[in-house]
């Protein structure tokens, strides 16, 4: 359970902060609603605060930022020569939350578009995994997004 105030990461929009915890009745049914501020796009979601509200976790520590930054440091793990098939697998990958999964699919896209340009789907995946984990390393590290961009940048 959050409280009000707490940083954390909802999967596939990345970090941000439990601004309320609400009831809303929707279809009938009366549940509790974390309401988040997402920093990245400026936004704010309704996730419940039981059962379905997989993919949102508590923001990571310092420490394991610099094992991210291991991961982003890492060989590249093998992945299907269908971009169809690695474009699946990689949504996957991002929709568990996984930050240490997220910083392997931006590690692997990075690499095969510096040997051969990736689709646009691909690119626009690359796009959002780097936004999502940029913000939770902004958070982490303190520091401005463009600046959590570079360090992922640095490390690939």
């Amino acid at each position: 359970m959050f409280a009000i105030g707490d940083d954390v990461v909802y999967a596939m929009h990345g970090a941000g902060k439990v601004k309320a915890i609400e009831e809303k009745k929707i279809l009938g049914e009366v549940k509790s609603y974390y309401i988040l501020h997402i920093t990245n796009g400026n936004m704010e979601i309704m996730v419940p605060t039981k059962g379905e509200s997989a993919g949102l976790r508590s923001i990571v520590d310092a420490e394991t930022i610099s094992q991210v930054g291991n991961t982003l440091a890492a060989e590249s793990t093998p992945m299907d020569d269908n971009w169809n098939r690695r474009n699946r697998e990689n949504m996957e990958k991002l929709k568990t939350g996984d930050v240490f999964e997220v910083a392997e699919v931006i590690r692997n896209l990075l690499r095969i578009d510096r040997v051969k340009r990736l689709s646009a789907g691909e690119k626009k995946l690359l796009q959002n995994a780097r936004q999502i984990l940029a913000s939770e390393i902004a958070v982490v590290n303190n520091i401005q997004l463009d600046e959590a961009q570079e360090y992922i940048d640095s490390r690939v």
